[in-house]
């Protein structure tokens, strides 16, 4: 954490591509690599890389049956995913509640 980064903000879920594939996984129990490729729009190997980087994390789990992959989200991701929200909602605090209107000049 820097003076910059509120408590649970978290690097690896911050990168856009990461955070929508939580996202993704975050309300069901499994979900199946092609959809993941096709919601995000990443090429196997490109999907497989950030995949790749959440597994080393520790936030997400994939598992092969023969020419099937499917991808979950474990406790940690969730736990992380959890974090990550609660820092950027404190990082934003009330910025987005109401924004100022603005004039038109007469």
């Amino acid at each position: 954490m820097s003076a910059l980064h509120p408590p649970g903000f978290n690097e690896v879920l911050h990168a856009p591509v990461r955070l929508t594939l939580v996202s993704l996984l975050a309300p069901a129990v499994h979900v199946e690599f092609a959809y993941l490729r096709e919601a995000t729009g990443l090429s196997d190997s490109a999907l497989s890389k950030q995949i790749g980087t959440l597994q080393e994390a520790g936030y997400v789990e994939l598992q092969r049956q023969g020419r099937r992959a499917t991808v979950r989200l474990t406790a940690e991701g969730r736990h992380a995913l959890t974090g990550h929200a609660a820092a950027l909602r404190a990082l934003l605090g009330d910025t987005l509640q109401a924004a100022p209107e603005v004039s038109g000049a007469g």
